[in-house]
């Protein structure tokens, strides 16, 4: 049900209607990140944020931008729930530090050389050890910030900031975010491409992409952390 129709209905609803109809889309939103997030983060708060997020939806939704209201409920719902995760972020200020320099780094390398920064090279721009590099990706992997839905959640930001709330805009604007994260994706060395892809669309835990990749798990850590950094690079101008 779509446009003037579905707000009719949408608005025909009380919300323990909606939260009827609509429970089972934010549990599995909920269980879709929950794969993705840190063991501390239990599923039960990202469904009771995503409820929270749904009546907000449901209170807010206007069928005139064209967006039909499960679309719409659906990016709220999972806003909520990374603002919730986002609350109890306890990752020290350090790590989330060295994560923006080393993706400052890359990007200065690659602007420089016009190609993918090499491990050494980002060592060397930061002053850093090969080893004490490999450590702090290790490091940066623990902090929520390293994951593609932070990365999609910080193209949201990007829009809230640049003044774009009518949700017609919105939904557009975040499609061309999308688009631009994926040929990002695209473009990452073989190997970062290939640990995204399996864990990420594949749902394969470190180990076995370790076993795919004929490699030690924390070495797929360290590929996993410089992907995603390589990532925050490539997308600075989305991200701010």
């Amino acid at each position: 049900m779509k446009g003037v129709a579905a707000y009719a209905a949408v608005k025909a609803l009380d919300f323990d209607q909606v939260v009827a109809q609509y429970a089972p889309l934010v549990q599995r939103i909920a269980y879709h990140l929950k794969g993705r997030l840190p063991p501390s983060v239990l599923l039960d708060d990202l469904i009771q944020a995503g409820m929270v997020g749904l009546l907000e939806a449901a209170r807010q939704y206007d069928a005139s931008q064209g967006a039909d209201f499960k679309t719409y409920a659906g990016i709220r719902i999972r806003g909520a729930m990374l603002d919730e995760v986002r609350r109890h972020d306890w990752t020290p200020r350090s790590v989330h530090r060295k994560a923006r320099e080393i993706s400052e780094a890359m990007y200065r390398i690659e602007r420089r050389t016009g190609r993918d920064a090499r491990d050494t090279e980002v060592a060397e721009e930061l002053g850093m050890s090969l080893e004490e590099y490999h450590r702090a990706l290790q490091d940066t992997v623990g902090c929520r910030l390293l994951s593609i839905e932070e990365l999609a959640e910080q193209g949201d930001g990007w829009l809230e900031e640049s003044g774009k709330t009518c949700e017609g805009v919105e939904l557009l604007a975040q499609e061309r975010f999308k688009e631009a994260l994926a040929d990002a994706i695209a473009s990452l060395p073989e190997r970062e491409r290939l640990v995204i892809s399996l864990y990420y669309e594949d749902e394969m835990n470190l180990k076995e992409i370790g076993e795919v990749l004929g490699v030690g798990e924390s070495r797929v850590c360290q590929i996993h952390g410089q992907a995603m950094l390589r990532l925050r690079a490539r997308m600075r101008d989305w991200l701010g």
